[in-house]
């Protein structure tokens, strides 16, 4: 799970009065705590956060034509002359944000499930709008005068919204465990995604571009919501919460109504020659890497493969794997438990029982050595002392792992009744840790974006020669519940790199 990247503000920033500058887009005065000094500021600071968390997608051919769309876009915004950057980062997530100070965000993840040039431009519009607006100094103005004192990014929503208590201990579990609860994304208001959405239809037009693509943008997020919801009733699962770009940008019919109004009120000339920039779009996405990349690990099915790490696991039915920058989460069909899987750092100590003492500083219970899939394993089960003096209980395994290191196995519970009832299907996921075999390493292929023409059969045909499912490939080509498109035309195929 990601986490959300918070912004913290000088203490020259938080003064009572605010400052009182001119909004760009409404010609009005009010007052902030961020002027467009501060705000660029705020916003190189963070981009530095963002580009650690996530990293850029090393494709310099699609980040030169992401940035050259935004561009164009920016040019014709209210804040011209501001110096934007926009980057694809290296991320399967479904998301798009921008910061303060023109630092514009999309993820490959969003960017394979667009159609065409005019949708990406709706999305970096959009953006582009929140960042003119200064909807981020406002909200900081709003925090500041509520007495919170941040500003936190419009990052991804929570993937694990439950078991937010932990059965844990000490300063190491705390940060172990911090991503299961929901992490806090500040959302904008209704009105400020209002704004943002008719900026972007009008920095479409301006640009000429069809500003109804904003609607295409927030029809091709709710079929992935609806895909998602699919997925797990087919399972015996909970539609599980938003955690999209999406989620963050509420598409209710009043939403589509007012923006299809604001497109309609606009003539535009299409800048893509009539195909609204597909060609273009679909050459620059080909070879686009989908779904997880390998150096954070692959998830496949509920199988979890780390080749750099030299390691993988496997969920048991039912469980979900979310994999993080930082850890996995196998989570419980209820979403009141979690097996989290850390690296344990190298200078806790040489043994498993120097690791257990410097990290969780047990007190009473029980310690069990073993071997999981041949690995050295020691299980403790009992109470920790936390550094404030006070006792939690603590259920975690240490495993050596291949490549000298080290894991922990963090049993995470919403409750003590959570714990016992999912403890069976922890201890499975568990007992699967084990060292690549020539077969995982043979599953654990990254897929990527190819460009083919439809045969025949249609996506059904298609799929027989993917690396996913025909539902998946209606979903990354915009036709997610709708009839195939006709054969010859061309459309998005997942395979294996």
């Amino acid at each position: 799970m990601r986490k959300v990247l918070v912004l913290c503000l000088s203490a020259v920033l938080l003064a009572a009065c605010g400052t009182p500058v001119v909004n760009p887009v409404t010609g009005r005065t009010e007052r902030t705590v961020m002027d467009e000094r501060a705000e660029l500021a705020e916003g190189r600071k963070a981009h530095e956060g963002v580009l650690k968390e996530y990293g850029a997608y090393a494709h310099p051919a699609l980040q030169a034509y992401v940035n050259e769309v935004g561009q164009r876009l920016a040019a014709q915004s209210h804040r011209a002359g501001l110096s934007w950057t926009f980057t694809v980062l290296d991320s399967p997530e479904i998301n798009a944000f921008a910061l303060p100070g023109g630092y514009v965000y999309i993820t490959r993840g969003i960017l394979a499930h667009m159609d065409n040039e005019a949708e990406m431009a709706g999305v970096l519009g959009h953006e582009i709008g929140h960042v003119t607006a200064r909807h981020g100094a406002q909200r900081a103005t709003r925090q500041q005068h509520a007495g919170l004192g941040v500003l936190a990014a419009t990052l991804l929503g929570a993937v694990l919204e439950n078991a937010a208590g932990v059965q844990g201990s000490t300063e190491f579990i705390g940060q172990a465990a911090q991503g299961v609860a929901a992490g806090y994304v500040a959302g904008y208001s209704r009105e400020q995604e209002l704004e943002a959405d008719a900026l972007g239809a009008e920095y479409l037009a301006r640009t000429r571009y069809d500003p109804r693509r904003m609607i295409d943008v927030i029809r091709v997020l709710q079929r992935q919501e609806t895909f998602q919801a699919d997925e797990a009733r087919a399972a015996g699962l909970p539609a599980p919460s938003a955690s999209h770009w999406l989620s963050t940008h509420p598409g209710n019919d009043q939403r589509l109504r007012a923006i299809e109004q604001k497109a309609l009120a606009y003539e535009s000339s299409d800048r893509g020659g009539g195909d609204e920039g597909r060609r273009r779009f679909l050459k620059a996405l080909e070879g686009l890497r989908y779904g997880d990349g390998p150096e954070q690990g692959l998830v496949r099915g509920q199988d979890f493969y780390h080749v750099p790490l030299g390691f993988a696991l496997t969920a048991p039915p039912g469980w979900r794997l979310v994999n993080g920058s930082d850890a996995l989460n196998i989570v419980s069909p209820q979403g009141d438990a979690a097996l989290r899987l850390v690296g344990v750092p190298r200078d806790a100590g040489t043994t498993h029982d120097e690791m257990l003492r410097k990290l969780f500083n047990p007190q009473n219970g029980k310690t069990t050595r073993g071997q999981i899939n041949g690995l050295a394993a020691t299980h403790f089960s009992g109470t920790a002392r936390l550094p404030n003096g006070q006792s939690q209980g603590v259920d975690v395994t240490l495993v050596s792992g291949p490549k000298n290191a080290t894991y922990a196995l963090l049993y995470l519970a919403a409750s003590a009744d959570a714990l016992q009832r999912q403890a069976a299907g922890m201890m499975a996921a568990e007992k699967s840790f084990r060292a690549l075999s020539a077969a995982d390493r043979q599953q654990a292929r990254p897929w990527q974006i190819r460009t083919v023409a439809l045969p025949a059969g249609g996506f059904a045909e298609l799929a027989r020669r993917a690396a996913v499912s025909r539902e998946r490939l209606q979903l990354i080509n915009g036709t997610y519940g709708q009839a195939d498109p006709p054969a010859g035309r061309l459309v998005k195929t997942v395979v294996v790199e």
